[in-house]
């Protein structure tokens, strides 16, 4: 028996699928900026597109609705994001139109409870959905898990007077939210930031003063949930609120000129001397530190499903280009090294999205140790083949099992999957040769969006110290 929510997702996936292919281009196609159901190029139209793409051995561990997920997504990310990607990146076009688009399919507000709009999936069916999204464009796709990240911030911490009046806007995209932790000076070391938050005697306002670095919806975004020092305790001294753009003394500074994720925009966030109304505190005073580091338990799976789906792209788009390129009087893909490297990527690929999938559903499990697996599968360097024994023990594994190793395993899994999903993308460019490192073709810009993968929502540095410290508690 079907959800309200499931059938609305599935009447939507036979509304939009026209077949059951997946394609891909091979080289950029030049599109207009603006896209529309309508107007955009037909799935079957798109160039270099090859069939049977999707992962039809992959179904036996899906369930039916993640199936019919997957298809949704995938073919949205077809057709409203591949012919567009390369024009966004190039222009550093925020696609703002088409985010709202995804979200009339559910996707602005994926883990919120259906009473204020939201499609209150699970964490494994997030991580299906936004793999697919993130074939189409990495970029895109990794602002709308941060906006995610702010809606199920508020959807879990906020008043009922909250939750009523911001998340309907927020999950319709209507109104776009930004994730306010890092500072100039405190990136890894979180509880150190400085940002202040006085409350003004008897006025029942706060009193906001300080600087957030690398937000990413920074000047486009309209809210913006912000970690504020209310006391003088390192850890439980912090505090959320949530301020909204027009707010006196708010402002914002430059577009950052990033490497990659160049089509949504990274600014800092400045507050000088902002009022906030005490009812824009979200969660009780003190809780802020909390609330932002558990929020980054599911955002790092995103991100970590992100990388898988841009890391299968890259695969995709060099099969398909190693079976035209010749050289020495045969294609690339008769050379023995062709294969060999082929195989290593997609099993490297596949592995990634199993820890990924793991780390998802113990979240989902509500398991006190899940943090560490998260970390586990967004960060792995090198390892590759070598960890497929070791993989297939710990996907039979139970959920139930100590916390305290299953901490240690989150973490360890989500590492796993930014930093082998970059190394993929960098085997794919080192493939297609210098045409590799052209513009007209698609895998260098994908390389440079997985790249900041390793970094953001914890640098795989600080998940390798996670990941120690549970180790030694065990």
């Amino acid at each position: 028996m079907f959800s309200s929510c499931t059938r609305r997702w599935l009447m939507s996936a036979a509304a939009k699928r026209t077949h059951e292919c997946c394609c891909f281009p091979i080289k950029i196609q030049r599109a207009s900026l603006s896209s529309s159901a309508e107007e955009s190029t037909p799935l079957s139209q798109l160039q270099g597109c090859s069939k049977g793409k999707l992962l039809e051995w992959d179904k036996h561990r899906l369930t039916p609705d993640q199936l019919n997920f997957r298809t949704l997504a995938s073919d949205f990310s077809k057709r409203e994001f591949v012919p567009f990607a390369s024009e966004w990146d190039q222009r550093e076009y925020f696609p703002v139109e088409v985010l709202r688009k995804a979200a009339s399919l559910g996707f602005g507000g994926l883990f919120c409870s259906q009473d204020v709009g939201g499609s209150e999936l699970s964490r494994a069916d997030g991580a299906v959905i936004f793999e697919a999204l993130a074939y189409g464009d990495v970029s895109t796709t990794a602002y709308l898990s941060v906006h995610n990240m702010c809606c199920s911030i508020i959807d879990r911490y906020g008043t009922e007077d909250q939750r009523k009046l911001w998340l309907p806007q927020l999950t319709r995209m209507d109104l776009l939210a930004s994730y306010c932790l890092t500072e100039p000076c405190s990136g890894s070391d979180a509880a150190s930031l400085q940002t202040s938050a006085k409350q003004v005697a008897g006025s029942g306002e706060y009193i906001l003063n300080g600087t957030k670095a690398f937000i990413s919806g920074g000047g486009a975004s309209d809210f913006y949930l912000v970690m504020a020092r209310t006391g003088v305790h390192k850890t439980k001294g912090i505090s959320c609120f949530l301020l909204e753009k027009g707010m006196r003394g708010l402002s914002f500074g430059c577009p950052e000129n990033k490497l990659g994720w160049r089509c949504q925009p990274t600014t800092t966030v400045i507050m000088e001397d902002v009022r906030v109304p005490a009812t824009n505190l979200v969660g009780s005073e003190g809780l802020g530190l909390s609330i932002a580091l558990g929020a980054l338990d599911g955002g790092r799976i995103n991100i970590a499903a992100c990388s898988v789906g841009g890391a299968q792209f890259c695969i995709d788009a060099t099969q398909e280009y190693v079976q035209t390129r010749k050289q020495f009087g045969k294609a690339l893909l008769d050379f023995q090294n062709t294969q060999f490297k082929l195989a290593d990527m997609l099993t490297t690929v596949h592995a990634s999205r199993l820890m990924v999938a793991h780390a998802a559903s113990a979240l989902d499990a509500k398991d006190p140790g899940a943090t560490a697996s998260v970390a586990m599968a967004k960060r792995s360097k090198d390892m590759k083949l070598s960890i497929d024994a070791k993989l297939d023990g710990c996907l039979i594994e139970p959920i139930s099992i100590n916390p305290q190793r299953l901490r240690k395993s989150l973490f360890r899994l989500i590492r796993f999957a930014t930093d082998a999903s970059y190394n993929v993308s960098n085997d794919a460019l080192q493939l297609h040769g210098g045409y590799g490192y052209l513009k007209d073709y698609p895998v260098e810009r994908y390389l440079r969006d997985l790249r900041v993968c390793t970094i953001v929502e914890g640098t795989n540095e600080i998940m390798r110290m996670v990941i120690t410290k549970q180790m030694m508690k065990t």
